[in-house]
C-alpha cells in the first residue's frame, strides 16, 4: 500500500510540475500531415478559416487548413486551387 501511495504521489507531483512549467506531453509531430490526412479536392474559399504550413521536421510537406466548422485537413501546397487561394489572401492582406 505504501508503494502505491508513493507512486500516486509521484505522478501527482509530476503532473503539477509539468503544468506549472507549461510543458505539454503532446508531440510536436501532431502538427504534421500524414498520407491519409490529405484531401485532393478543391475546398471553397468561404469554408477556410485559416491555414498553416507544417514544420520542416515533418515527413510530408503540406499545409494544414482549418475549416470554419473546426475540422482540420491537409492539402498539398502545390495544388493549383490552393496557390490561387493563397495569392488572393496575400494580395488582400497587403492592399490598403
Amino acid at each position: 500500500m505504501k508503494i502505491f501511495s508513493l507512486a500516486l504521489l509521484t505522478l501527482l507531483l509530476g503532473a503539477l510540475w509539468t503544468g506549472s512549467q507549461g510543458i505539454s506531453f503532446r508531440s510536436s509531430y501532431s502538427t504534421c500531415c500524414y498520407k491519409d490526412m490529405f484531401v485532393w479536392w478543391k475546398i471553397p474559399a468561404l469554408h477556410i478559416k485559416s491555414y498553416q504550413e507544417t514544420p520542416s521536421h515533418c515527413s510530408h510537406r503540406a499545409v494544414r487548413v482549418e475549416l470554419w466548422k473546426g475540422k482540420k485537413v491537409c492539402v498539398a501546397p502545390e495544388l493549383g486551387w490552393f496557390q490561387q487561394y493563397r495569392q488572393q489572401k496575400d494580395s488582400a492582406g497587403t492592399s490598403t
